[in-house]
């Protein structure tokens, strides 16, 4: 009986091919399926390939990692993540990006400690597989509506976050880097795929398409790999976590005075915390104008509550928002 997704498998391919060919490249390695997967491709056609992993010295991606790069025969290299050396990974990479959200850092310090470890130019990762494979927790037990919404925003905060932040990253280290499960043709080969197939019934079933074709080509080890979200299988959360209670902090009260400190020039004494939620895509967006206008988002804050108390009222940014 034909293979339902060999023509997915086979683009999947050469997606990897094409990206990795004749180079010595690195792998930004989570010892999970997605770059275990790519990883095991990439063997196939690359010069080299040497695996990266950022963890602590006994979290979760570390162990899968080290097991994983073994089963595939690949050499390895942890990029140790710690109390020690954490607090100067964040500052440096809120100073070579201008990356402020705790969030977007929580998961992107990893690929800024493989960056910062590999020896070779080129570094390929698995980023985009859990938004176009459906691959993320939040996609299950959703009702239709919120599956699409949660879906669509998957995408987006992708797009104008995630990847942002991680080419300012490579460009950082001088690396190029490289999205083989992003790349037009399994982007065009996503979209002939059902919501049936893509969308998990439960947590067992994210990414049912990619662990079958990794069934497929023989790596049943790959495609039954159990994988925790980046900050928290590497033991990055819980490291800053206990850093801001040292401190006698929360953990975004901590990241943020990190950024004051990057951004302003100078560590501020800490006023009220303010908890708020905004969408993530006006956040970023925002934060770039702050950015080149040498303020903190702390500072911009504060500078917001002042003009309230100035003018007595709200009307300066009521005006703009009535509708004709």
């Amino acid at each position: 009986m034909p293979f339902k997704y060999a023509g997915m498998e086979e683009t999947i391919i050469n997606a990897v091919k094409e990206a990795v060919e004749g180079k010595d490249v690195a792998v930004a390695f989570s010892g999970g399926l997605d770059s275990g997967l790519m990883s095991a491709i990439a063997k196939k056609y690359a010069a080299s390939v040497h695996l990266y992993t950022c963890g602590t010295n006994r979290s979760h991606d570390v162990t899968m990692a080290k097991d994983l790069s073994e089963r595939l025969e690949l050499p390895w290299t942890q990029a140790e993540i710690s109390k020690r050396n954490v607090e100067g990974l964040i500052k440096e990479m809120i100073s070579s990006t201008g990356t402020t959200d705790p969030f977007t850092i929580s998961y992107e310090l990893q690929l800024f400690c493989v960056c910062r470890e590999a020896k070779e130019d080129i570094v390929i990762t698995g980023q985009g597989a859990d938004e176009y494979f459906m691959g993320c927790a939040k996609f299950v037990d959703q009702t239709d509506k919120d599956y699409e919404m949660q879906r669509k925003a998957a995408v987006e905060r992708l797009l104008k976050v995630s990847i942002p932040c991680e080419l300012a990253i490579a460009k950082h280290f001088g690396k190029e880097l490289l999205y083989p499960y992003m790349s037009e043709e399994i982007l065009s080969a996503v979209k002939e795929l059902t919501e049936e197939e893509l969308r998990p019934k439960d947590m067992d079933s994210r990414k049912s398409i990619l662990r079958d074709i990794a069934e497929h080509l023989g790596y049943p080890y790959i495609a039954s790999r159990v994988k925790k979200s980046s900050q928290y299988g590497s033991g990055t959360t819980d490291i800053i976590r206990q850093l801001a209670r040292e401190k006698g902090m929360h953990y975004n009260e901590y990241i943020a005075s990190l950024c004051d400190e990057m951004l302003s020039g100078h560590t501020k004494n800490r006023g009220s915390v303010i908890n708020a939620r905004v969408d993530s895509i006006v956040k970023v967006e925002a934060e770039k104008i702050l950015q080149q206008l040498k303020l903190s988002p702390s500072e911009a804050v504060e500078l917001f509550y002042k003009k309230i108390i100035e003018d007595g009222n709200i009307q300066f940014i009521e005006k703009p928002l009535k509708k004709d």
